[in-house]
């Protein structure tokens, strides 16, 4: 399947009430009602994954959350800037980046996340594994980091093709990750209608990135949003308001969450993107 038949490829000139990937025959009309948004609409069989119809590229993220000893943030902080710089010096054998890091400033406190991106794919990942195990220097990270650290999560993550790539932000900002927990095959509906969506979320250019899970808790969606602060995220989602099509975009994508969470982030020192 080339690139123009994928659901990724799409385009503020699409229609609004067009469907991009193959869905049962019942159609849903402007007057149908309320309730008629409530209704999940199906996705027929395909014989292509919906991994391969929603990313593009052979680059995996791999999502690490850590929750840190509220005592022991300043030396997990130095701790993990160090393994940044471990992993820096070896670039060109590992074939990863980071691309953002972060800790929780609302949301699940003392918490931080980093988000590393893989060019090459779970081969990559599989051989930076073996790379990190045969490194007594990352080993003797790895193991201090262990008395600063409550609990660790990893999620490898696909990135949805019509989301900005998290390039990196200059200057000072705060960052937003909004984690939704779906229902088992709305994936494809879930991209189809953020595709569209996310057409009404350029003006003030904070969409940063989004993410669908791989391996870890399936069915997750990730999506970073950029703002100068707290203020600027309020004006921004409050005009995103008045934008006729954006209130259709959360009619139907309401229904295909099963939970949903937001944490506002605040870059570390040695986050690419600030």
């Amino acid at each position: 399947m080339n690139s123009l038949n994928r659901v990724l490829i799409l385009s503020s000139a699409i229609p609004k009430n067009s469907r991009l990937i193959s869905t049962t025959s019942t159609r849903l009309n402007a007057d149908d009602g309320w309730l008629s948004k409530l209704l999940v609409r199906k996705i027929e069989p395909t014989k292509e994954s919906h991994s391969r119809m929603l990313s593009d590229k052979e680059i995996v993220y791999a999502l690490h959350t850590h929750n840190i000893r509220p005592d022991s943030v300043d030396k997990y902080l130095q701790n993990y800037k160090t393994s940044v710089e471990f992993v820096e010096s070896k670039k060109s054998e590992l074939g990863c980046e980071l691309v953002g890091s972060w800790t929780v400033s609302v949301g699940d406190m003392d918490q931080a996340l980093h988000l590393w991106r893989y060019v090459g794919g779970f081969e990559k990942i599989d051989k930076a594994k073996i790379l990190f195990k045969e490194s007594p220097d990352y080993r003797a990270l790895e193991k201090e980091r262990g008395n600063y650290v409550r609990s660790r999560h990893l999620q490898y993550l696909l990135a949805f093709s019509f989301w900005p790539t998290g390039d990196p932000r200059p200057g000072k900002n705060i960052y937003e990750i909004r984690s939704y927990s779906l229902k088992p095959g709305t994936m494809i509906e879930w991209g189809n209608n953020w595709a569209r969506g996310l057409t009404y979320r350029r003006s003030q250019n904070e969409a940063f990135a989004g993410y669908f899970s791989q391996i870890g808790r399936l069915y997750n969606v990730h999506h970073i949003w950029c703002y100068k602060d707290l203020q600027a995220r309020r004006e921004t989602r409050e005009s995103t308001w008045r934008n006729p099509g954006w209130d259709e975009c959360v009619a139907y994508t309401v229904p295909l969450i099963r939970e949903m969470h937001c944490r506002i982030l605040e870059p570390t020192e040695f986050s690419p993107t600030q």
